[in-house]
């Protein structure tokens, strides 16, 4: 287990059973790639104090999970793969709409989410993101892929940017 699946003791139980669920139904309808992120954003809301998972279903909270993760890397947009409603989401995890969305932008709230945030991008998708490239220089917005390598190398092991992209990974 990860530091990104760490949960209070107390919240292990609830977060296995949201976790479950979100693994289930991204298996079955996503890939690995939106259950891993989307039970690393169900670890984050158990670790909230007080957590806002200890009120609701576990399914609902499922379903926020997986539609904020999906609203975040535009999972409805037809030319990604894969693709799908958020409004079919909803209905596949038996959850009304209004409810996943209500959920969701809780979540989005609480945690500072929005669209290509760059703590929630899928993996695959971290290349194209340009937020997650986009560092603050001397009061600048400077695009990292287009600085030398060792300025690369320094914003990698400050943890701004997953990697250095002027080398191989």
């Amino acid at each position: 287990m990860t530091d990104k699946f760490k949960v209070p003791k107390t919240m292990q139980p609830l977060f296995d059973t949201v976790s479950g669920l979100i693994d289930q139904f991204c298996r079955t309808h996503l890939n690995e790639e939106y259950s891993l992120v989307s039970q690393e954003l169900a670890a984050a809301l158990c670790r909230k104090r007080p957590s806002p998972l200890e009120k609701g279903k576990p399914e609902q909270w499922a379903c926020a999970c997986v539609y904020v993760i999906g609203s975040t890397n535009f999972l409805h947009d037809k030319t990604q793969t894969p693709h799908m409603q958020l409004g079919k989401l909803c209905e596949l995890f038996g959850i009304g709409k209004s409810t996943a969305t209500t959920k969701a932008r809780s979540i989005e709230q609480l945690m500072g989410i929005s669209y290509l945030d760059p703590r929630w991008t899928l993996p695959s998708k971290l290349n194209d993101n340009p937020l997650v490239w986009m560092l603050n220089v001397n009061g600048f917005a400077v695009d990292i892929r287009t600085a030398s390598i060792e300025l690369q190398e320094q914003a990698f092991q400050k943890g701004l940017i997953p990697y250095a992209p002027g080398r191989a990974r």
